[in-house]
């Protein structure tokens, strides 16, 4: 399983960035897969998930309305579509994902076991 994140960098605040997260060892079209950040001094927190084999989506209610998760099935890729952004949604971005998890609200509540490298995402004027 290999996860490749980008699409990161710098962004006054309501601006908006699209972070792709390039997926490699498997296909998605059974487990769930999220964007999870972490900013200093801060624990990880999810921030969108996915269940491919339903399209089910799941979101803490900080991004709800902002941020949006999507799949291109041709390229094995996601995406997080992030709008309106805030000076607090400055953080080092991560794609992940279980394979043996299906549920996007559990991958979103769990700690998932295969992550990619970090995007880093600032906002700030």
């Amino acid at each position: 399983v290999q996860l490749q994140a980008s699409g990161g960098g710098l962004v006054q605040p309501g601006g908006s960035l699209r972070l792709s997260c390039a997926a490699s060892g498997f296909t998605l079209n059974r487990p769930a897969i999220g964007w999870f950040r972490q900013a200093p001094g801060k624990e990880r927190e999810a921030v969108s998930c996915l269940s491919t084999n339903n399209d089910i989506t799941s979101y803490p209610d900080f991004v709800k309305g902002r941020f949006t998760i999507s799949r291109d099935k041709t390229k094995n890729t996601i995406y997080l579509q992030m709008d309106n952004l805030r000076p607090e949604d400055t953080a080092v971005y991560y794609c992940a994902t279980d394979l043996g998890q299906l549920s996007s609200y559990a991958l979103c509540h769990s700690y998932p076991t295969d992550w990619g490298q970090g995007t880093q995402v600032t906002v700030s004027s």
